[in-house]
């Protein structure tokens, strides 16, 4: 994690996904960009939509935010994080990082 703990890194979240410990990742990504590409079971809320969505959202086991390259996705956690969502937590890099690192038959944009 980041300096602050709100960074989780691809390895760390790939780690979890292949333990199948418990968590969500939360894409907040246009839809036309999930089209593109997604990590499989996510959930996805555009950035724009998640002040009206934070009930649907859990607080108990990690929630992963991710976007592209992680700039938005890090907005929404500071975001959740301000409002009670201490389990959140930006994937460092983004679905582009995941692509690069994790899954290479990902496609990218």
């Amino acid at each position: 994690m980041g300096s602050d703990g709100y960074d989780i890194d691809v390895g760390a979240l790939a780690d979890m996904r292949s333990r199948g410990a418990h968590h969500t990742v939360l894409d907040v990504r246009e839809p036309d960009e999930v089209a593109i590409c997604a990590i499989e079971g996510s959930l996805s809320v555009p950035m724009q939509d998640i002040p009206e969505r934070l009930d649907a959202l859990p607080r108990t086991n990690p929630l992963v935010v991710l976007c592209h390259h992680g700039g938005r996705s890090r907005m929404v956690t500071e975001f959740l994080r301000n409002n009670g969502f201490d389990n959140a937590v930006n994937l460092a890099g983004g679905i582009d990082a995941w692509a690069r690192s994790i899954d290479p038959r990902m496609s990218r944009y």
